[in-house]
């Protein structure tokens, strides 16, 4: 019953997502293998980004000859029972990003309990830019969230939450507004919910959680709890891990002496299955983190390093 419900949506979301070249899926991604990065030498080309794969315009004949690459992994952190979501975010993925870059989408199933790693399997079969991580314990959104961005190959990553609550339309506007700076010090973009749709009691945590946040950390972010970002992989790697860090991405990112910017983005009721958070896990228990992630702030000396040329 599963199986035949599951292989449905899976051709649906192919149909919706347009004619796509067929190639050979990924293998090795399930059981969280290590996944070399290529060098850019290897990616071919002069352009400054790591290009995961090359684009062929005998596939993709609506691509001009000097197409660039835009966004190069599109990683949703923590899929866990979502599988009544996963088929329609994955088919508005591919419809926003198809014929714009070259990309794959790294999702990580936090050992769902539920069909979605189904219904993953099923979709892999037929979307060649599918990658699927898979947690053997429940790790968390957190852990979800770093294993993703570290099997990713593309050097700036866009993340997203599962609940198709984050619309994917967003995603290329974050990265044009990264363009737009023109600031090599900008590491993240973080997404904006100016107009929340959510129940009045998650509304009422967030907007007290991140109020408490921003005067403690001081980090000029309204929104860090939204799970649409665009961030660069070296720089997200290279902050404090820990439980439920993803709360923090913006203070990490400028406490390690980079920029950081944010961009309204829209937000829409969730779609199936129930939110995980509640006003306990949301509020109370983010506070402990909060200082702590405090006080690694005070303790941050980030330097700015230029090296001398030869003479």
């Amino acid at each position: 019953m599963v199986e035949g419900k599951s292989n449905t949506l899976a051709a649906n979301v192919a149909y919706r997502a347009g004619r796509l070249h067929r190639a050979r899926v990924d293998s090795g991604c399930r059981h969280l293998q290590s996944s070399p990065l290529v060098p850019d030498s290897a990616a071919g080309g002069g352009c400054f980004l790591h290009r995961c794969r090359r684009v062929s315009r005998r596939h993709h004949p609506e691509i001009p000859e000097n197409h660039h690459v835009r966004i190069e992994s599109l990683c949703r952190g923590s899929a866990h029972n979502e599988s009544g979501n996963l088929p329609d975010l994955i088919a508005e993925i591919i419809t926003a990003l198809n014929g714009r870059t070259d990309y794959e989408i790294v999702i990580v199933d936090d050992c769902s309990s539920d069909a979605t790693p189904q219904v993953l399997a099923d979709l892999q079969t037929r979307l060649p830019q599918l990658r699927v991580l898979r947690h053997l314990k429940n790790a968390g959104q957190s852990a979800a969230l770093l294993n993703g961005v570290r099997h990713a190959r593309g050097a700036r990553i866009a993340t997203l939450d599962g609940d198709a609550q984050n619309v994917p339309a967003d995603i290329p506007r974050l990265w044009d507004e990264m363009q737009r700076r023109g600031n090599p010090n900008l590491k993240l973009i973080q997404g904006w919910r100016t107009t929340r749709r959510d129940t009045g009691l998650k509304r009422m945590s967030s907007k007290i959680a991140n109020g408490v946040r921003s005067r403690m950390l001081r980090d000029a972010t309204p929104d860090s709890g939204c799970g649409i970002r665009l961030v660069e992989r070296d720089a997200l790697l290279n902050v404090p891990n820990f439980n439920h860090m993803h709360r923090f991405i913006p203070a990490l990112i400028r406490q390690a002496g980079w920029d950081v910017d944010t961009l309204p983005v829209s937000h829409r009721p969730r779609g199936a299955g129930s939110s995980h958070y509640g006003l306990w896990n949301r509020l109370w228990v983010g506070i402990v983190d909060l200082f702590g992630v405090a006080w690694l702030g005070r303790r941050s000396r980030p330097t700015i390093v230029q090296e001398q040329t030869r003479p």
